[in-house]
């Protein structure tokens, strides 16, 4: 007896519902593996701890020669503030500009150690928190909100490692420091970013990781005190910081919208040297 000839197009489909079939009974999930979760930036290895043996840059500092301004920021309620050493070191009168034309008086403490100074004023903003205790790694972000250039201006950058200072002339001393890669600044800054001295060194989170001090425009780095520093000069001020709660986490994306905020609050502000 002969069997008729089934079609190709038959032929196909028994296969096809035959492996379906199979496919089915082995009780095997196909499904793809979850994403990585967005916005995780790779860090590279923890920054070990300062040496005398770190490369060292050279910074000649002359007496001030007449105004000065730079960026100061809260770290206490009652009016205690941080800022960079050469921005008010010598000094008269110093002021925190509050408004338009107006400033509030500050006293000046000078840690001779190191490139951080402290400020008081009678009251304060809302403090900034500080991370001054935190491992760092390198390749991780800060963001630098201040006054470049005496106007409302910021700028991101990615830690490279650790440095010495060394300061010549006026405060002469040698002293460790962070050094950072300059990645994203302003829109439309252009040249320096001087009138930064003294911004936070903000993390992710909104955290001080240190005060920047410096730039090198030719080699698009960004030095900020290191951390150890700013804790001595806090510590020997015998006035505790307050407690401050984190505030928004802080992105390459939206840094700008963080440091306007944080300018407005007065939590960054502008410091002017009015005399010498």
């Amino acid at each position: 007896m002969r069997f008729p000839r089934l079609p190709d197009w038959a032929v196909y489909a028994s296969i096809t519902v035959a492996l379906l079939f199979a496919a089915l009974g082995r009780d095997e999930r196909t499904d793809a593996p979850p994403p990585p979760p967005k916005g995780a930036d790779p860090l590279g290895e923890a920054l070990g701890p300062a040496s005398p043996f770190d490369p060292a840059v050279v910074v000649d500092v002359p007496t001030k020669a007449g105004p000065a301004a730079g960026t100061a920021f809260s770290i206490a309620r009652n009016g205690v503030w941080l800022t960079a050493r050469h921005v008010v070191d010598g000094c008269r009168r110093t002021a925190i500009v509050v408004g338009p034309g107006t400033g509030v008086a500050v006293n000046v403490r000078i840690d001779p150690r190191g490139e951080a100074a402290l400020l008081y004023t009678e009251g304060g903003a809302a403090p900034l928190p500080l991370a001054l205790a935190e491992p760092l790694r390198r390749g991780q972000r800060a963001f630098h909100p201040g006054f470049p250039q005496g106007q409302p201006g910021e700028a991101s950058s990615r830690l490279l490692g650790r440095e010495n200072l060394v300061v010549r002339g006026h405060g002469a001393r040698t002293e460790p420091v962070l050094v950072w890669a300059e990645t994203g600044r302003t829109e439309g800054l252009k040249g320096t970013l001087g009138g930064l001295s003294g911004a936070p060194a903000l993390d992710a989170q909104g955290r001080v990781l240190g005060v920047t001090i410096a730039e090198s425009p030719r080699r698009g780095r960004i030095y900020t005190t290191a951390p150890e520093v700013v804790r001595a000069t806090v510590a020997g001020s015998g006035r505790r910081p307050d407690a401050a709660a984190l505030g928004e986490s802080i992105t390459p994306q939206n840094y700008f919208y963080v440091a306007d905020e944080l300018r407005r609050e007065l939590q960054v502000a502008q410091v002017v040297c009015l005399d010498n």
